[in-house]
């Protein structure tokens, strides 16, 4: 009687991190096909006007696109409830999975030739993201958004932010007007450095819900606010980039 506890708790946390799993594999899919979907839109767009690697936003008047940015809404609602489940570690890995899904769709719809290092590079993602999925470590959930608050104000976090932020600025107010239409790393490196922020803001919000859901509300907490600003601003930043990185190089 004594072992019965534990053992249902580990039965709910297998059973979480498996709804996790499989919306975090579905979000991948969603997203992958969305930057197909959307580059198409941008090729379209940038036949006609100015392309939004060099700053136009004439894509927002292109259906082709907005069908692709719905894609990625579906896909990204997807990813946030699998935050809501599963632990960051299990859930952001899988997001590599999205790259596999784009490569061979823009195979067979872009007709763009995957070479051997491309190839190379998918079966790294697939390997890697199978690997610390395999191995990732249960997860203790905090009690309230205080808890979260109080973990992203560590000195060692804040100095990760900090940087994070101080790289973000560099690229886009030194190195994206310079060298961005011609050199798709800086646009990939804002994206990437906005986005782990994005991560855990996700996260917190994610669990806000699930802790409001079970009865505990937390929209009385300024920090859910904040961590909700933090979020819709950095999927923002992230979102005109990527359409400025989609075709920088085209």
């Amino acid at each position: 009687m004594d072992e019965a506890p534990p053992a249902a708790g580990s039965s709910q946390i297998f059973a979480d991190n498996l709804k996790g799993f499989i919306l975090a594999v579905a979000s991948s899919a969603f997203i992958g096909a969305s930057f197909i979907i959307k580059k198409k839109g941008l090729k379209r767009a940038g036949a006609y006007g100015s392309r939004a690697g060099g700053g136009g936003y004439g894509y927002l008047l292109e259906p082709l696109w907005w069908i692709g940015m719905v894609t990625m809404i579906i896909g990204e609602i997807a990813n946030f409830v699998a935050y809501i489940f599963a632990p960051a570690v299990l859930v952001t890995p899988l997001g590599a999975l999205s790259i596999i899904v784009s490569a061979v769709l823009a195979h067979f719809i872009l007709k763009e030739r995957l070479q051997r290092m491309g190839v190379l590079g998918c079966v790294l993602c697939i390997v890697g993201s199978t690997v610390i999925v395999l191995h990732a470590p249960e997860e203790k959930t905090p009690s309230s958004v205080e808890q979260i608050w109080d973990l992203a104000t560590q000195p060692a976090f804040l100095l990760y932010t900090a940087s994070a932020v101080a790289v973000s600025l560099v690229l886009m107010l030194h190195c994206a007007p310079r060298v961005g239409q011609t050199n798709i790393l800086v646009y990939l490196g804002i994206c990437s450095a906005i986005g782990s922020l994005t991560v855990m803001s996700i996260k917190a919000i994610g669990i806000a819900i699930k802790l409001t859901l079970d009865g505990i509300n937390q929209a009385g907490y300024f920090q859910t606010w904040v961590f909700a600003m933090l979020a819709i601003s950095c999927i923002v930043i992230q979102l005109n980039y990527l359409n400025k990185g989609d075709l920088s190089c085209y």
